[in-house]
C-alpha cells in the first residue's frame, strides 16, 4: 500500500517538475527573444551613431585646429602685449627717475637762488650802514677803551673788506672790534658781521655761535638779521628740524620783520622736504 502511495506520489512530483520547466524554458525563451531584439535595437542605434561620428570627425579635426591655430595667435599676441606693457613700465620707471632727479636739480638750484639773494641782502646792508658811517660823523659816543672815531674807521675797513672778499681780514677787524668796545653803538653790528663772515665762508657752526651772540646786545636792529641767519645755517648743515625750529621763531617774534615772509616761505619749502 506504501509502495503504491510513494509512487503515485513520485509520479505527480516529476509530472509537475516537467511542467513547470517547460513553463520556465518557454518564459526564458520569451526572456530571450526581447532581450535580443532590444540588442539588435541598440546596435542599429551604435552603428548609426558612429556613422554620425565618421561624419563629423573631419569637422571636429578642422575646428580642433583651427582653435589651435586661433591659440597660438592669442599667445603670440599676448606675449606681444605683455612685452609692450614691460617696456611701457620701464619707460615710466625711467621718467620717474628722471622727475627725482629734476626735483633734486630744482631744489639744489632754488637753494642756490636762496643763498645768492642773501648774499645781495647782506651787501646791501652793509653798503647802506657804510654810507650812513659816513655821513653821519657828529654822532659818535665816547668809549672809553677805543675812539669812536677809530671804531668807526676801523668798522668801514672791516666791512670793505668783507664786501671785497677779503673775509679773514674782516673777522680780524669785526672780532677786535667787538672785544675792545662792547659797548659801543656800533658793537652789536660788528658781532652780527663777523657772523657773516663764518655764514660767508661756510663755517656754519662757528657762524650759529657768532649770531646768538647778537641777541645779547641790548636794543640791537640786528636781531630778527641774526635769527634768520641762524635758520640758513642749521638748513645749510642739513639739521632742518633745528632749521624749521629758528624760522618759525622769526615768525613768532619777529612779525613785522622785513624777513618775516623769507621766513615762511623758508618754512613752506622745508615741508616738501
Amino acid at each position: 500500500m506504501i509502495n503504491k502511495l510513494t509512487k503515485s506520489i513520485l509520479s505527480f512530483i516529476i509530472v509537475f517538475s516537467f511542467v513547470f520547466l517547460s513553463a520556465q524554458d518557454s518564459a526564458t525563451k520569451r526572456e530571450m527573444k526581447r532581450l535580443n531584439a532590444k540588442i539588435d535595437r541598440e546596435n542599429v542605434r551604435v552603428d548609426s551613431l558612429d556613422t554620425q561620428i565618421r561624419m563629423l570627425l573631419p569637422e571636429l579635426q578642422n575646428a580642433l585646429k583651427a582653435n589651435l591655430k586661433a591659440k597660438e595667435q592669442t599667445d603670440s599676441v599676448a606675449i606681444l602685449l605683455i612685452n609692450r606693457i614691460n617696456t611701457i613700465q620701464n619707460k615710466m620707471r625711467l621718467i620717474e627717475d628722471k622727475t627725482a632727479y629734476i626735483d633734486s636739480v630744482n631744489f639744489e638750484i632754488l637753494a642756490q637762488l636762496v643763498m645768492i639773494e642773501n648774499k645781495i641782502v647782506t651787501l646791501t646792508n652793509s653798503f647802506t650802514e657804510m654810507y650812513n658811517l659816513k655821513t653821519n660823523r657828529g654822532n659818535d659816543k665816547v668809549s672809553a677803551k677805543i675812539s669812536p672815531s677809530d671804531y668807526k674807521r676801523i668798522y668801514i675797513e672791516a666791512l670793505s673788506s668783507y664786501q671785497n672778499g677779503k673775509f679773514e681780514k674782516a673777522v680780524t677787524g669785526f672780532s677786535g672790534l667787538v672785544m675792545s668796545d662792547p659797548g659801543n653803538d656800533l658793537a652789536d653790528n660788528s658781532q652780527y658781521w663777523l657772523a657773516e663772515c663764518y655764514y660767508t665762508m661756510k663755517n656754519y657752526k662757528r657762524a650759529v655761535i657768532e649770531f646768538e651772540k647778537v641777541f645779547t646786545f641790548a636794543g640791537t636792529d640786528k636781531d630778527d638779521d641774526a635769527q634768520l641767519k641762524l635758520g640758513h645755517c642749521h638748513r645749510s648743515m642739513g639739521n632742518i628740524e633745528k632749521a624749521r625750529e629758528e624760522y618759525q621763531r622769526l615768525t613768532d617774534y619777529f612779525p613785522g620783520s622785513e624777513f618775516y615772509e623769507k621766513a615762511r616761505e623758508s618754512l613752506k619749502q622745508l615741508k616738501v622736504q
